[in-house]
């Protein structure tokens, strides 16, 4: 994301989309009752409808209007509202929307940006982080993930032909050549700064014995994992061995979060969770870290029910506590989230709790 110009003042940006993760962070830095504007599409009519000749086209219109809906996808964030100047064809007080996508240049208004508000589109704003390719597998299966500033995406998976029942066999040297060269193609297509080949026991090294490429193997970092599947990249990124090349990385930033939240839960001690005794901690002061899924946001959002939670994050802004946007797909998000999305760690035990 590319911020074009800032008036905190005014407490307004403007911002150039460049890739998907921005759309993530877009949703969470645009609020219910914020103001945008911006070039958008609108639906004009051509034609008769008597004749029987009627076509509809797009007009590039620059509207203003007032946020009353959010929507995200990972292809686009839509932003519903009153429209508060615009044009004939869009009248004054008519609802109209922007579709944000990669390309689209929008600016923000706010009445007040949250400290962890400016925090974020910081963190969007700044140096694309190395892109890591991760790779996990055994001598059946194997696993390939890109990391993402918001997450990790799986890229694809392949099979071999080994049985479970042979213990002792050894991966064919097909599997074996068919993993890397999913590796060399990804390599090809995404550059990565390093690649985390995981596996059980001794088949990462097995397979680097078939690595012919020196530079490939410059950037291998080899790690561990239990088993093999889809739910195997949070473990690896849990990993020592991950830590140096991911230290940088969000999701293993949330997922530190999230089990040091668990932790003071399980000790029954420096912790909330739930909407309710958070809002308590929050009103109190207690507050020292919230965490709060994007999925119970998106999920209060279509309820018209953010309001509750965005005066609690409000309160833990004005108390100097830390804001946190815990990702819902990946275990630590999925945790929180069966938690009800929400919970702090406290500055010091209250009563209550």
């Amino acid at each position: 994301m590319k911020l074009l110009s800032s008036d905190w003042k005014q407490g307004q940006v403007t911002l150039q989309i460049e890739t998907p993760d921005d759309l993530w962070y877009l949703s969470h830095l645009i609020d219910v009752g914020d103001t945008l504007s911006g070039k958008t599409f609108r639906k004009i009519k051509i034609g008769s409808a008597v004749e029987g000749s009627t076509q509809a086209t797009k007009k590039t219109v620059f509207l203003i209007l007032r946020v009353e809906k959010i929507e995200y996808t990972p292809e686009v964030v839509r932003a519903l509202g009153p429209v508060l100047e615009g044009i004939e064809d869009v009248p004054k007080g008519s609802y109209h929307s922007f579709s944000l996508e990669i390309g689209s240049r929008i600016t923000i208004k706010k009445s007040e940006w949250l400290s962890y508000q400016r925090k974020k589109l910081h963190e969007a704003c700044e140096a694309t982080s190395p892109v890591i390719l991760i790779v996990v597998h055994d001598r059946e299966e194997a696993y390939f993930a890109l990391m993402k500033k918001y997450g990790y995406e799986i890229l694809s998976s392949v099979k071999g032909d080994v049985a479970k029942k042979e213990k002792h066999h050894i991966a064919g040297s097909s599997f074996y050549q068919d993993v890397l060269g999913h590796v060399e193609g990804y390599d090809s297509k995404y550059h990565p700064a390093t690649i985390i080949i995981a596996s059980p026991a001794f088949f990462k090294e097995d397979l680097m014995k078939q690595c012919k490429s020196p530079e490939l193997r410059k950037k291998i970092l080899l790690a561990t994992c239990n088993h093999v599947g889809k739910t195997s990249f949070d473990e690896v990124l849990k990993r020592d061995e991950t830590k140096q090349a991911l230290a940088q990385d969000r999701i293993n930033k949330e997922l530190k979060l999230v089990d040091q939240l668990l932790t003071e839960i399980a000790k029954e001690n420096l912790a909330v969770y739930g909407l309710k005794e958070t809002q308590q901690a929050a009103d109190a002061g207690a507050i020292a870290t919230l965490l709060v899924t994007d999925a119970y946001i998106q999920e209060l959002r279509e309820k018209n029910a953010y309001t509750i939670l965005d005066k609690v994050m409000k309160s833990v802004d004005s108390h100097k506590g830390e804001i946190h946007i815990i990702n819902a797909e990946h275990e630590g998000g999925k945790k929180l989230h069966g938690l009800g999305g929400i919970g702090g760690i406290l500055r010091y035990r209250l009563s209550y709790t």
